[in-house]
């Protein structure tokens, strides 16, 4: 495909003949991405670790794609993986975010994040590129990162540091794999509603609604609507960057 062809408006988000690996497509955010990438007329690979039926019900609302399962930070899983669904595009959402003080958590514990939200992207990434350049082929790869990774908060440090490391990772691949027109980016989400967040935890998302310039959290739709751009090629001379998508919250003065 030439990347620098005029294509019209209504082209500019479509996403017909491309396959989206989409991991952790079985919790709130990754849904919303694949449901909206789907809308653009891609064809979804749900990844999920344990809630098959989660990724089940996704692709089946969605009438099309299928399911795949991994531990992302086992490195024959991924290969297996990339082995027999071969994706066009790639958005890596699955994370975890535990909660503990730095000052209390064990080794295990920091590796146990590490590996889970920063291995699985070296993983993907490596993958995905080798697989596309052995191909001849253009990709794009989204991160979903966090706002965190640039301002963190007290009790979730080693989450914070995996997210500013993925950031890092995002630009590296962006320029070692630019020259085979792989793209790679971020999307770094602020405070995105699920069930029950109000709920528990109160005092935050009241904080958070006092503070946002935009005066609302977010919606997975909003996240979902940033990683559809930066795939899409509307967003065709864009890499290494990183799209904050909060509210207007990073905006904010901290002094």
């Amino acid at each position: 495909m030439n990347q620098t062809m005029t294509r019209a408006t209504s082209e500019l988000l479509d996403l017909s003949g491309e396959t989206v690996l989409v991991t952790g497509a079985s919790g709130n955010i990754g849904a919303a991405i694949a449901t909206r990438l789907a809308e653009a007329g891609a064809s979804i690979i749900a990844h999920y670790n344990s809630n098959e039926r989660a990724a089940r019900e996704l692709i089946e609302r969605l009438g099309q794609g299928e399911t795949v399962q991994a531990d992302l930070g086992d490195e024959a899983a991924v290969d297996a993986m990339f082995s027999s669904d071969q994706p066009t595009l790639l958005v890596h959402n699955a994370a975890v975010q535990p909660a503990a003080a730095l000052g209390d958590m064990s080794l295990a514990d920091w590796r146990d994040m590490m590996a889970a939200n920063l291995d699985s992207a070296f993983l993907l990434t490596q993958r995905a590129a080798k697989a596309w350049i052995a191909a001849g082929r253009a990709g794009a790869i989204v991160n979903i990162g966090s706002i965190e990774g640039m301002d963190p908060a007290a009790g979730r440090g080693h989450y914070a540091t995996s997210k500013a490391a993925l950031l890092m990772l995002t630009r590296a691949a962006a320029l070692e794999f630019g020259s085979s027109n792989i793209r790679v980016n971020c999307v770094a989400p602020g405070l995105v509603d699920r069930e029950g967040l109000a709920r528990d935890w109160p005092d935050g998302v009241g904080r958070w609604h006092d503070r946002v310039p935009l005066g609302r959290i977010g919606s997975p739709i909003d996240v979902a609507d940033a990683v559809l751009f930066l795939l899409s090629p509307a967003a065709r001379w864009i890499s290494g960057a990183n799209l904050v998508v909060d509210g207007g919250m990073s905006a904010q003065s901290k002094w």
